[in-house]
C-alpha cells in the first residue's frame, strides 16, 4: 500500500482504466484536480488519482520548504552540471508505485492504466513508465523533461518500449522551457519510444483547454469504455 495520500475522482460508470497524475512543484493533489473535472465526466469509465508529494527543503528555493517529488538544486542548463536529486526521485517512484499495485490488487490491470505528470509529476511519470515491470496503457508529460538522462535509458525495462506516450509543452514557457520538452522527446524517440509530441504556440508553463482536448483523445484511444 502507497504512503501516498491523494485525491481520487472515482469513476461514474463501471471502473475499467485509471489514470494516475503527479502534480508540480509546490501543488497538490487539489490544487491540480480541478483541471480534470471535465475530462473525468467524458472517460466515466476511468478513475482518477492525483497523489499527493511529500514535503521537502527545495533548493532553488533557498530551502523553503513545499510539496516536490524531489529536490531541485539548480535551474536550466545547469540541472545536470548541479548534479539531480536521484534519491529523492526515486523514493517518490516508490510511493507511485505503490499506488499503482494497490489499483492492480483491486482488479485493474496494469495495462488499463496510464501514469502522467505535469512539469516535475511529468518527471516523475517518465521514470516511474520506463522503470517500471508493469505494462502501462499510456505515459503522459504535460510541460516535462526527461529525467537522469545520463542513466535512465540503464534503468530502463522492455516493459514499456512500445507503450504509447503523449508529451505536450508550450512555447511560452519559461519555467521548463520549451527546448527541454522537445529534446527529451527526441531523446526517447531515438531510443525506440513511440512518442507522439505536441506544441502549443500560446501555452506558457501550465494546462490549457487544447491540451486537455489533445490528452482527451490520447485517452480515449490507450484506455477506450470497453
Amino acid at each position: 500500500m502507497s504512503y501516498l495520500t491523494s485525491v481520487v475522482f472515482n469513476s461514474t460508470k463501471p471502473h475499467t482504466a485509471t489514470v494516475i497524475f503527479n502534480h508540480g512543484l509546490g501543488d497538490s493533489g487539489d490544487g491540480i484536480s480541478p483541471a480534470f473535472l471535465n475530462l473525468s465526466k467524458i472517460l466515466g469509465h476511468v478513475k482518477f488519482i492525483f497523489p499527493n508529494a511529500p514535503n521537502r527543503p527545495i533548493t532553488v528555493n533557498n530551502g523553503m520548504i513545499m510539496p516536490a517529488w524531489y529536490d531541485i538544486r539548480s535551474l536550466g542548463d545547469d540541472i545536470e552540471t548541479q548534479g539531480e536529486d536521484e534519491e529523492g526521485m526515486l523514493n517518490s517512484v516508490r510511493g507511485i508505485n505503490g499506488i499503482i499495485r494497490d489499483e492492480v490488487d483491486s482488479g485493474i490491470p496494469s495495462n488499463r492504466i496510464v501514469v502522467g505528470g505535469f512539469s516535475q509529476g511529468s518527471a516523475m511519470s517518465l521514470l516511474v513508465g520506463l522503470t517500471s515491470e508493469y505494462r502501462f496503457a499510456g505515459i503522459v508529460v504535460l510541460s516535462g523533461y526527461l529525467p537522469l538522462r545520463q542513466k535512465i535509458y540503464r534503468m530502463a525495462t522492455e516493459s514499456n518500449k512500445r507503450t504509447p506516450i503523449f508529451m505536450a509543452h508550450g512555447v511560452l514557457d519559461t519555467i521548463l522551457p520549451y527546448n527541454f520538452g522537445k529534446l527529451s522527446s527526441e531523446s526517447l524517440i531515438s531510443t525506440g519510444y513511440q512518442v507522439t509530441f505536441k506544441t502549443y504556440n500560446t501555452l506558457s508553463h501550465s494546462i490549457n483547454g487544447e491540451e486537455l482536448q489533445d490528452l482527451a483523445q490520447f485517452l480515449k484511444n490507450v484506455i477506450p469504455d470497453v
